[in-house]
């Protein structure tokens, strides 16, 4: 099974190091010295990670191969895919691979269809959930447990609680504040 794990970024210096955004919870053992990783776009790779550092928060490798800045640059936008055992899952309970939810059934707390998830967006501060409507349109959810309690791999479905309007704007609730009529009057 092969998972995305990361995105190359920009070149950083003139030695071929890239900036990477880590889509994995580990970086060190996914995006490791040593570690050889498919692309995406496939000819480009595979690559293979001879080194890496943090550097102002942000994660730096050199790939084997890719010796100065234009190298480096040209790499930018690839898709970094590792190759991991199909039975391998998340230590962490609450955490689950793209390919897990990817063709869930997402319903209400009520149980009500609403669509079938169809992507995992990977945003920096909070992941979403593509959620595709059985007319055609897309939905994006914030996958937060307060919006998404229950994700249940056995039964193919994911429970969204979504607050007044993120599934149909149209029965979106908008709240003025209490002194708008006020100020509307004072006119």
């Amino acid at each position: 099974m092969q998972l995305v794990v990361g995105r190359i970024g920009r070149a950083h210096g003139i030695k071929g190091d890239v900036s990477v955004e880590v889509r994995t919870d580990e970086p060190e053992l996914r995006l490791g010295p040593g570690a050889v990783l498919f692309t995406d776009p496939a000819s480009v790779g595979p690559l293979t990670v001879e080194s890496g550092k943090v550097h102002s928060g942000r994660l730096l490798l050199r790939f084997a191969g890719v010796q100065d800045r234009n190298a480096a640059e040209a790499l930018r936008n690839t898709l970094l895919i590792a190759e991991v055992d199909p039975e391998e899952m998340p230590e962490d309970p609450e955490e689950y691979y793209d390919h897990q939810l990817i063709g869930l059934d997402a319903v209400l707390l009520d149980g009500t269809p609403i669509g079938e998830l169809t992507e995992v967006v990977h945003l920096p501060y909070q992941d979403l959930l593509t959620v595709t409507r059985p007319d055609g349109t897309e939905v994006l959810i914030p996958f937060v447990s307060k919006i998404v309690p229950t994700v249940d791999l056995e039964n193919q479905r994911v429970v969204i609680d979504p607050p007044g309007g993120l599934i149909d704007p149209e029965n979106a609730e908008v709240d003025l504040p209490e002194d708008a009529d006020a100020a509307e009057g004072s006119e």
